[in-house]
């Protein structure tokens, strides 16, 4: 005789419901660490704390912390990652609001360049601080963080080539080089002081990305 060695239905949805409840748990126990260090962040202007003040705010254990994060760097990049994925969300819905392809990717590279730019009136150390010591250390862990916005720029670059309204090239790559300009010229673009000069406009922007983007060069380069 055969023996059936599948278990039972009613002992698969036992374990499956358990861990549905422990991946819950540990889903609620990084999200309060990650609020603490938000918080902390917001307090002090930096990202110069403790992982002790974390656990501390948090009200958990430094064991607890040590389960899912490696250190602090990973905890930063953690709420790094999150802040990138929750502009790529603003961008894509605000993109998606409008019918014409090219008025959609003009939208995008406006709000990342809105995005990206220096706030006086606001303090953003993981962006000011933690984004330029992992540009620098680890190139690697920057590029996956990108990632949601790369994905969005591309599909909206893919788009606007399918209406015809932007030349064929290397979507992905093209995605990669607006971001990479738009971001730069945002972050460096200061005015000295008594220069006659006027900082990059949203529209000089645009005009230029997309004349890369349409260039007769855009299809040449490779993945």
């Amino acid at each position: 005789m055969t023996e059936v060695s599948e278990e039972p239905a009613w002992r698969q949805r036992a374990v499956e419901r358990s861990t549905r409840a422990a991946k819950l748990r540990a889903e609620q126990r990084v999200q309060r660490f990650l609020d603490s260090a938000q918080e902390l962040i917001a307090e002090k202007g930096t990202t110069d704390f403790t992982v002790q003040e974390v656990v501390d705010r948090s009200k958990q254990s430094l064991r607890s912390f040590y389960q899912h994060f490696d250190g602090k760097h990973e905890l930063l990049l953690a709420l790094f990652e999150d802040a990138l994925a929750k502009s790529a969300v603003e961008i894509r819905e605000a993109a998606s609001a409008e019918r014409d392809p090219l008025r959609s990717l003009q939208v995008a590279v406006t709000m990342l360049y809105e995005q990206s730019q220096p706030n006086p009136h606001a303090q953003r150390p993981l962006f000011s601080d933690f984004a330029l010591q992992l540009l620098v250390k680890h190139p690697t862990e920057v590029a996956t963080a990108f990632l949601p916005l790369l994905t969005v720029i591309t599909e909206l670059i893919e788009q606007a080539t399918e209406a015809g309204v932007v030349a064929a090239g290397k979507p992905r790559r093209q995605a990669s080089l607006v971001m990479q300009t738009v971001m730069f010229i945002a972050q460096a673009n200061g005015v000295p002081a008594n220069s006659h000069a006027t900082p990059v406009t949203t529209d000089e922007i645009w005009q230029f990305c997309l004349g890369g983007i349409s260039g007769p060069h855009a299809s040449d380069t490779g993945e």
